[in-house]
């Protein structure tokens, strides 16, 4: 039985807040590569090539390695957690980001150890991708599947809500190291403490998830599936079963995935180009986060209340328009219409990232959901968000203008808009029932 709405109400809000903790430990240190990539790795991770851009683009190809190597860990940790259970692998993927980033604090320059710094740079940014990669399908379902039909998209947001939760504390670290020290001090070693905090906030969330245990409904069907030879697991039983919900999944990630790190990473280049100092970009993210974290839970409930589709839908038209407003604010350099930019960037792609634990949950039966929510979450990076600061640096670097960098953003747009067209409308829908009817199906 699917939990009540009020019986199960302390349970729930217990596993939203170890779901959410690991979440915020996760892009916190996600979030903190990602600065560090433009602020800090193009200079020293790098040989100088006299173009500040040049250095950046190589310090993104870094970032990019991450998302090469989740869809990896989607694979492996949603195939034994469909078998084993959401809980477990959930403590193991934060110990694994926690200590990959904490070594990145730890890492020698290019001038101390030549191109052994980039490559040690990488294989650890493989790692934290990879833990990440089996991190989301997990900690959004451990909430989904403990969350009444009625409000599955409000309760599922939560853990949605960390990201910015997370990107917040980086921003904080980041933002106080760079006004505090001089950019001598904080490219010789201030930089670094951002990367060693992580270990404290690791051990926080690891504390809180040893507090809660899987779902009923993931028990229940756990016990059919072992007595139906014919239920598999893993990603070929979902494409075999569930092609429809994998790639529609994809297609409505690609725009939402490529919008997110336009927004949050890549605009801290742009500004940075701009002549806009760090630490004014970085109180403006401050602040932008703050927004969205808002923003992600009363989106999730709007999706229970409107329908999963027309919020979605929304979200994508929107960000398809955001583009041709945010570039021409961001040119003004008025530090109030730079924030008002980011924070609409930040509320249209809530308006499609909210509901998506929801969505993706209700896509595939509980006996494959983790395989299928963590492949069509985090293969869709490996092509959107892995490649999109890459890509819009090197469109500023060729063309000098926005306007191709706002084109890439809209195009990525259409397809997460036609995506979200083909989506089933499931809002209320029982997993239970979800998982009677795959049943009935394998059984022919």
């Amino acid at each position: 039985m699917e939990h009540e709405e009020k019986g199960d109400l302390p349970m729930l809000r217990r596993v939203v807040a170890a779901s959410m903790a690991g979440t915020v430990v996760e892009w916190y240190e996600f979030f903190l590569y990602g600065t560090a990539a433009t602020l800090v790795f193009g200079r020293l991770f790098f040989p100088d090539s006299g173009n500040d851009l040049d250095g950046i683009i190589a310090a993104f190809g870094t970032y990019a390695v991450g998302f090469l190597a989740r869809p990896l860990g989607g694979v492996i940790f949603g195939h034994v957690g469909d078998r084993m259970g959401r809980k477990s692998l959930l403590q193991f993927s934060l110990v694994l980001i926690g200590l990959s980033t904490f070594l990145m604090g730890c890492l020698p320059t290019f001038g101390a150890i030549g191109y052994w710094a980039p490559v040690l740079l990488v294989l650890l940014r493989f790692l934290q991708g990879f833990a990440l990669g089996g991190e989301w399908g997990g900690a959004v379902l451990l909430v989904t599947e403990h969350s009444p039909n009625r409000s599955r998209a409000f309760w599922g947001s939560w853990p949605q809500a960390g990201v910015p939760v997370g990107n917040l504390l980086a921003t904080v670290v980041l933002m106080v190291l760079s006004a505090s020290l001089s950019s001598q001090a904080f490219d010789a070693w201030g930089w670094r403490v951002g990367f060693w905090l992580s270990a404290v906030i690791v051990l926080i969330g690891y504390y809180i998830r040893t507090k809660v245990s899987d779902s009923p409904v993931f028990e229940a069907a756990k016990r059919e599936t072992q007595a139906e030879e014919a239920a598999g697991y893993g990603i070929a039983e979902v494409f075999r079963r569930y092609p429809r919900g994998v790639f529609t999944a994809m297609a409505m990630r690609f725009g939402e995935n490529i919008l997110y790190y336009m927004v949050v990473i890549f605009s801290i280049t742009y500004l940075d180009h701009e002549g806009i100092s760090t630490t004014r970009i970085l109180a403006l993210l401050f602040v932008a986060h703050i927004a969205q974290a808002i923003a992600i839970p009363l989106i999730g409930g709007l999706a229970d209340r409107a329908g999963r589709r027309p919020v979605y839908i929304a979200g994508a038209a929107a960000m398809m328009v955001w583009p041709f407003l945010a570039f021409p604010m961001f040119d003004t350099g008025a530090t109030m219409v730079i924030l008002a930019a980011i924070v609409l960037g930040l509320i249209v792609h809530s308006l499609m990232y909210a509901a998506q634990p929801a969505i993706m949950a209700e896509m595939f039966p509980t006996r494959m959901r983790y395989s299928g929510v963590s492949i069509g979450y985090q293969a869709t990076a490996l092509v959107a968000g892995s490649w999109a600061p890459l890509i819009a640096t090197t469109l500023l670097r060729e063309y000098e203008s926005w306007v191709p960098i706002a084109l890439y953003v809209l195009g990525s747009g259409a397809v997460s808009l036609i995506g979200a067209l083909f989506l089933k409308e499931t809002k209320g829908i029982s997993l239970r029932a979800l998982d009677e009817a795959d049943l009935e199906m394998v059984r022919g």
